[in-house]
């Protein structure tokens, strides 16, 4: 089994770009260790003369519908949906702040 070593979780914590104490460092460690062991079973199923699968739908038909060209929707009866708008566009919050 793969153990994580202090450095792992260093780097796991700048890349998810969060700041994490020694305690939760060990109780991360914990957990990334529990999901490595639960994959790793996988190893025990016996997948000789198991043909390969490419994709799980092969023998069925397209369950979505095709597209078909109806109605157009009018910028009115789309706006009329937004909860807020400014000349002629949806106004949202900000998603970016600056300070």
């Amino acid at each position: 089994m793969y153990s994580f070593t202090d450095d792992d979780i260093d780097r796991l914590s700048k890349l998810a770009r969060i700041q994490i104490t020694q305690d939760g460092k060990e109780r991360l460690r914990g957990n990334l260790e529990k999901v490595v062991r639960y994959v790793e079973q996988l190893s025990e199923v016996p997948t000789e003369n198991v043909p390969l699968c490419v994709h799980v739908n092969d023998k069925n038909q397209s369950v979505f519908r095709a597209d078909e060209v109806e109605h157009d929707l009018t910028r009115e009866a789309f706006l009329a949906n937004a909860p807020d708008q400014v000349g002629g566009m949806i106004k949202t919050p900000p998603v970016i702040k600056f300070e």
